[in-house]
């Protein structure tokens, strides 16, 4: 089907959005056709901003709109702990659950040699910079459990180990509601792995 070009380009620049197919992409870009023109223009200033105002916090990586981000400029947090996380979205993810008070640093992605990503174009420098601090004595390693976040967390321990710092992975395992039944071998094989004593 042929669009006018206004609404043909905004179809694709949708498309362009992770997880967003064609039709979805026409049923946003007919959604906006229909918004009224105050909110599009709230919109659009807000795709502006976020593209103009935020910027990475020079200490951990976190996104952030002041420099350094507010996690880092909190004294109040624990300094003697650092999260290590693949993105920013996984610092938010830990926030929210509102247990862990130390500071973070954001990988901005995993170690994938398929996809050409070695260790140097990930901000593993920074962290390596960060840890000749004192006061850091325990890195937790909480990248994702798949084959990246796997090989980024073993690349880290082995550089991290000799330094003498604690390094910490999170566990693995069933989730708290999950039946056996449902669960695949690996991750059976994590929980097994990461047992506790009760």
């Amino acid at each position: 089907m042929h669009y006018p070009e206004p609404i043909s380009k905004l179809i694709d620049s949708f498309m362009k959005l992770p997880g967003i197919g064609p039709k979805t992409a026409q049923r946003l870009a007919f959604y906006v056709l229909n918004m009224k023109e105050d909110d599009v223009v709230d919109f659009s200033k807000s795709l502006m901003q976020v593209k103009r105002e935020l910027t990475f916090c020079s200490v951990c990586g976190h996104i952030t709109d002041v420099d350094p981000c507010y996690i880092c400029e909190d004294k109040n947090r624990d300094r003697s702990t650092i999260c290590v996380v693949q993105d920013t979205k996984d610092v938010i993810a830990m926030e929210k659950m509102r247990e862990y008070n130390g500071l973070y640093h954001v990988l901005q992605g995993a170690i994938s040699p398929m996809d050409g990503i070695g260790p140097e174009d990930i901000n593993i420098p920074s962290l390596l910079e960060r840890l000749k601090d004192e006061e850091v004595n325990e890195l937790i390693l909480a990248t994702n459990p798949n084959i990246e976040g796997e090989s980024t967390a073993m690349y880290l321990t082995r550089l991290i180990k000799p330094i003498g710092i604690k390094t910490t992975r999170l566990a693995h395992g069933l989730p708290i509601g999950g039946d056996l039944e449902y669960a695949d071998e690996v991750t059976l094989s994590k929980a097994i792995e990461y047992r506790t004593e009760i």
